[in-house]
């Protein structure tokens, strides 16, 4: 008897629990500017999103097309094989014949849950499923060494429900979930400073840190108080005028690395350009776009990160304004850039948004 095969038909896309709309209607407006339609398929508060594609088309071409990296509120994406409903007496055999009908073979294995309370009660039974699913998968060839690199990832729903995804290198996160979990530093004023931190880990390859975050920098932190973010750029070493009225922590002054300057974020300007500007006031997206559109416009910065504090709905329609009207004026300014936007692990209700100028 012949076997059938079965092909990768859809997206699915890890997100922040309660950001499915948001990541729905992000995934839904750029394959539509791509021209491939397909449908989203999500339950809130589930921590991730389907795209379905039309039947008969293959996932894998949108994939490269939306790759992870160009995507606001995913935090992994894979093609995926249609969800599987398992017998509770048997949940490997279903789950291995479905992965030798994709004709596909991997490296490695991924057990993932959704980033909330049910899924992570489901850590268990992944865990005790591990060694036995991986040797029925060596015994069937589907898991083996050389594989270009993909790797099989099972995301589990409940304990009878799975399904089955592929990450290729260079468009994935290789954080199990797309979570990067920071410790806080106890020194540090404010846990705000983990998302600085990991806005750098993001946007920065970490072998150009000491380059393009050395020692000496100058830097800006508008609303800074009561340091969070301030601290993280001390602790590289930059000197940095911190702008806000309110109290700033002792510790962080008494490095003697800060200026603390008691003026509005949203009219300082800096005496000569620096290298850095942070920003994560509480306003307006738009507001806080304005801002830091005029610093790039005018070069008063090399780089920036700054955080856009979302609306309670709508969200990726503001987003994605905000990020057309920065575009539009570097443009129209000749101020070439790169500019990336990510709904980071340590954020909430915000994104961060980080440019890097060219020359």
């Amino acid at each position: 008897m012949e076997k059938t095969t079965t092909y990768p038909v859809e997206l699915l896309c890890y997100c922040r629990p309660g950001f499915e709309p948001d990541l729905a209607a992000e995934l839904s407006e750029k394959a539509a500017s791509l021209g491939r339609a397909g449908e989203t398929d999500f339950t809130r508060d589930a921590g991730f999103v389907r795209f379905l594609l039309p039947e008969g088309e293959v996932a894998n071409g949108l994939h490269r097309d939306l790759p992870l990296g160009g995507l606001v509120f995913a935090r992994q994406s894979l093609v995926a094989l249609p969800p599987l409903t398992l017998s509770r007496d048997d949940r490997l055999t279903s789950i291995v014949d479905q992965v030798e009908a994709s004709g596909w073979s991997f490296e490695s294995l991924w057990q993932e849950t959704p980033d909330t309370n049910d899924g992570k009660a489901l850590a268990g039974l992944a865990k005790a499923l591990e060694r036995p699913l991986t040797s029925l998968l060596k015994k069937r060839k589907a898991l083996r060494r050389k594989a270009g690199g993909r790797r099989l990832h099972l995301l589990w729903s409940a304990g009878d429900r799975v399904q089955l995804g592929m990450s290729f290198p260079g468009n994935r996160s290789e954080l199990p979930g797309g979570i990067r979990r920071l410790r806080f530093p106890k020194s540090a004023p404010s846990r705000s400073t983990l998302k600085l931190e990991e806005a750098w880990h993001e946007f920065v390859p970490r072998g150009e840190w000491d380059e393009r975050l050395g020692e000496g920098m100058q830097a800006a932190d508008l609303g800074a108080a009561p340091g969070g973010w301030t601290w993280q750029l001390v602790q590289r070493g930059m000197h940095v005028y911190a702008i806000d009225n309110g109290p700033m922590d002792k510790a962080l002054m008494a490095t003697g690395q800060v200026e603390h300057l008691h003026a509005d974020g949203f009219t300082w300007e800096p005496p000569y350009r620096l290298d850095w500007l942070v920003c994560d006031i509480v306003d307006k997206p738009s507001r806080v776009e304005a801002m830091v559109e005029r610093w790039l416009v005018r070069r008063w910065c090399r780089e920036a990160v700054f955080n856009l504090k979302l609306p309670m709905k709508q969200r990726w329609p503001e987003v994605d304004a905000c990020l057309r009207r920065l575009s539009e004026a570097l443009e129209a300014a000749r101020v070439e850039a790169d500019i990336a936007c990510r709904h980071l692990y340590h954020d909430r209700e915000e994104v961060t948004v980080h440019v890097r100028l060219k020359g």
